[in-house]
């Protein structure tokens, strides 16, 4: 029967989910470390639920498992502190345990230090023995605790990690179940209005016909909106494809499904971007459809005919993109404000739910790069993104 100390030990190993896992490399290398500064000629990762000791990460001996009755590391973690044993035969702890008597091995020096999550459980050691008699310098021994805490990081880092993955995820679900469920009636209603709109009656009732015009456009908005705020919840979780990319190919697939705004706003787009960068195509034309769009309808939105270029240069280590406009430039004290959901730094008329840069900012930051806004040399505001060769 386990204790309530040892069930709680369990649900907080069990967060981990490092036992049966694949090996970690980071935890190798923190007991290469180990066995390193302590001198010694083996060193593990001890994780201890209630019922056995999980070997995740070890050298000098095979990783393996045993139980808990077997483990030396268990009988220390009562009491979870560094232990330091210069003889195991001498210390009634483990005079009996089959890894001192030659049953299983044949330890001499032991020497642990807890690993102790943030929340004050003990889930095991980090452990270093050999089966000659020795001792720890005060440098060795603060060096073990030190890599204790390193341990904990690095499982703390890998929890954390997945369950932001897990909780995007959640998102996108959610997300799209809401999408879809607000499509359909709005789909719905502006089928109604249209017909609405359409009808013989219209023609003598021109307030009416006002009415359902802004109705209808109230519901396209509508419909933009839903549309952002799943680009954004799919965005979270982004997990690009990198491929070798042409820029001025999705430049101008872009415009193409920008092309009824250009026509209508009269913009001027020149494009210098042929040039090949890493990166997914899909999530860097949904980036620069978004640039594009708010070049132009921002600089319509400060009363002029937008003149937008988008170029492309060459880094030492990656690639710039800028989406440059003649609109109004945004206030430095904005810039990075702008890219936080729901944030407008220009006109708050024009249409849109502020979501677009940080659907973009997540686009940029999964492909390992950066984005901001500056002033253009045309007057309005600069948009850039840079790529790393690498990410």
């Amino acid at each position: 029967m386990s204790t309530a100390h040892e069930v709680t030990r369990r649900e907080a190993v069990d967060q981990y989910r490092i036992v049966g896992g694949l090996p970690e490399p980071d935890l190798q290398g923190l007991v290469e470390l180990a066995s390193t500064v302590c001198g010694v000629s083996t060193a593990v990762i001890n994780i201890i639920d209630d019922r056995a000791q999980h070997q995740v990460a070890a050298v000098g001996v095979q990783a393996a498992s045993c139980s808990i009755e077997d483990s030396m590391c268990a009988a220390v973690l009562v009491d979870p502190r560094r232990v330091v044993v210069p003889d195991a035969r001498e210390d009634v702890r483990f005079q009996d345990n089959p890894f001192v008597t030659g049953v299983i091995a044949s330890v001499r020096f032991y020497a642990s230090s807890p690993l102790i999550t943030p929340a004050g459980v003990a889930i095991g050691t980090l452990c270093v023995f050999d089966d000659q008699v020795g001792e720890l310098t005060d440098a060795s021994a603060r060096a073990l605790d030190l890599l204790a805490h390193q341990v904990i990081d690095v499982l703390e880092l890998r929890r954390l990690t997945r369950d932001l993955a897990e909780s995007n995820a959640q998102l996108e679900q959610f997300a799209t179940q809401v999408s879809h469920d607000l499509r359909n009636p709005l789909t719905a209603l502006s089928g109604f209005l249209e017909l609405a709109a359409d009808s013989p009656e219209m023609v003598d009732a021109p307030r009416a016909a006002r009415s359902l015009e802004r109705a209808e456009s109230a519901a396209a908005r509508m419909s933009a909106m839903v549309t952002d705020l799943l680009d954004f919840a799919r965005m979270g979780g982004a997990r690009p494809h990198f491929t070798r990319v042409d820029v001025g190919e999705i430049v101008d697939a872009v415009l193409e499904d920008l092309d009824g705004a250009v026509v209508e706003t009269g913009a001027e787009i020149i494009v210098d971007a042929s040039m090949f960068v890493r990166a997914d195509d899909t999530l860097l034309r949904v980036l620069l459809q978004n640039l594009i769009a708010n070049a132009v309808k921002f600089t319509v939105a400060a009363g002029r005919v937008p003149r937008v270029l988008v170029s492309v240069e060459q880094l030492p280590d990656g690639w710039r993109l800028t989406v440059d406009d003649n609109g109004d430039a945004v206030e430095p004290a904005l810039r990075d404000r702008m890219f936080e959901p729901m944030q407008r730094g220009h006109d708050a008329e024009v249409q849109g739910l502020g979501i677009g840069l940080a659907t973009c900012r997540r686009i940029a930051l999964a492909h390992g790069g950066h984005i901001g806004l500056d002033e253009s040399p045309a007057g309005g505001t600069r948009a850039w993104v840079v790529l790393p060769t690498a990410a």
